[in-house]
């Protein structure tokens, strides 16, 4: 079978070979496989049937792969050519690594903002579409608070919670996320186009659909797994018996992260499923220091997670605080040697060291949870 080719008989470059096998559909596991025993998405596409075959992909997938469908792959070839959307497949090095210890984790991510992002340590605060007043005021302290922790907030941008937390991180200044259950590039509920263009220009708007996915009932629990693998913990505010987000809460345990809820009025219907969740074990929450105090162990794997993939392992302070780390890259010496005991913002530290504002974040990020630097508003100093 001749390889996946482009309209010039070429080999397709990465990304397109990668395009090919998402559009593809059906059960992710093989088609992760053929890129683990193939090393690129081009190699996998080149394979042919045989390979296809051996490593468990369908009928279908195999027919598709031979013959991509022409209209969907030119819709997310011209998504992918804004300079802000990124594909990032199972074999990128930038995949989120807590996203590769999840149950049946997606072949590619569709992102739509800062991919590092996904790499912070981050909380998902969800509960109900139509919550109370005081349970979306609670989100919305809880998530302000956490961003100003520095903690980035994740959500799926539904109406209600969702909203208010992704609100609440914008105010502060913060990182947010939203895991949307459609395409990267429609907003569901149409109201919130504007609420997810503002988190997908300071933070990211993530799918594991392409673009053009309309809303599909199944896809938004299927989503709501990536939400909680994504996250250290998720904390649910308000949540009625039977609630979508008792399924996040229920995937973030599967995937060994903390479950927090918020108790409410035994009166409040809204509550129930909070109360049922702590009655089975998850963490009763009345403050954001009891979600940090949770999580913790868990943001320290993260952190070693991102030494390796900067290759920029820093060592142990020295007794006195003054003298800079010294690891093997001179990034970090320039970072050091901007940062004071005064708070400084990002775009003083772009300034002071010529670095760009996603480098920095992944550095800073590696030296806030080693507990060389603090944050709060959205300014760092040495600890």
């Amino acid at each position: 079978m001749p390889a996946f080719t482009d309209p010039a008989g070429a080999c397709a470059d990465e990304a397109q070979a990668l395009l090919a096998l998402v559009l593809a559909g059906g059960s992710a596991r093989p088609l992760r496989d053929l890129l683990d025993y193939c090393g690129s998405a081009r190699h996998a596409l080149a394979a042919g049937r045989p390979a296809w075959q051996a490593v468990g992909l369908d009928r279908q997938q195999a027919q598709a792969l031979v013959a991509p469908a022409p209209a969907r792959m030119a819709q997310a070839r011209r998504w992918l050519e804004h300079p802000r959307h990124h594909l990032l497949g199972w074999g990128d090095e930038d995949y989120p690594p807590l996203l590769r210890r999840c149950p049946n984790p997606p072949l590619a991510l569709f992102v739509d903002g800062d991919p590092v992002c996904l790499w912070q340590p981050a909380i998902a605060i969800v509960g109900s579409r139509n919550p109370s007043a005081g349970g979306r005021d609670n989100a919305y302290a809880f998530a302000r608070e956490l961003s100003a922790g520095g903690l980035a907030i994740g959500s799926g941008l539904a109406a209600g919670i969702d909203a208010a937390a992704h609100r609440a991180a914008l105010d502060a200044g913060g990182a947010t996320f939203a895991v949307i259950g459609t395409g990267p590039d429609l907003a569901y509920p149409r109201r919130h186009a504007p609420l997810q263009e503002q988190v997908a220009a300071t933070g990211a708007v993530v799918s594991e659909y392409p673009p053009g996915t309309p809303p599909r009932n199944g896809q938004f629990p299927a989503r709501n797994r990536l939400l909680a693998a994504l996250c250290l913990g998720t904390v649910v505010v308000e949540a009625a018996a039977r609630s979508g987000a008792l399924i996040t809460a229920r995937l973030a345990a599967e995937a060994g992260r903390e479950v927090f809820a918020v108790p409410g009025s035994i009166g409040n219907a809204m509550a129930c499923g909070c109360h049922r969740l702590i009655r089975d074990g998850a963490i009763l929450v009345t403050q954001p220091a009891d979600i940090m105090e949770g999580v913790a162990n868990l943001a320290g794997e993260l952190a070693g997670a991102l030494q390796n993939r900067l290759l920029t392992p820093i060592p142990e302070a020295p007794g006195s605080p003054c003298p800079a780390p010294t690891p093997p890259d001179p990034d970090y010496q320039r970072l050091w040697n901007a940062l004071g005991y005064d708070p400084t913002g990002m775009d003083s530290l772009i300034r002071r060291t010529g670095l760009t504002a996603s480098r920095l974040s992944s550095m800073l990020l590696v030296m806030e949870l080693e507990g060389k630097v603090s944050s709060a508003y959205g300014c760092y100093t040495r600890t």
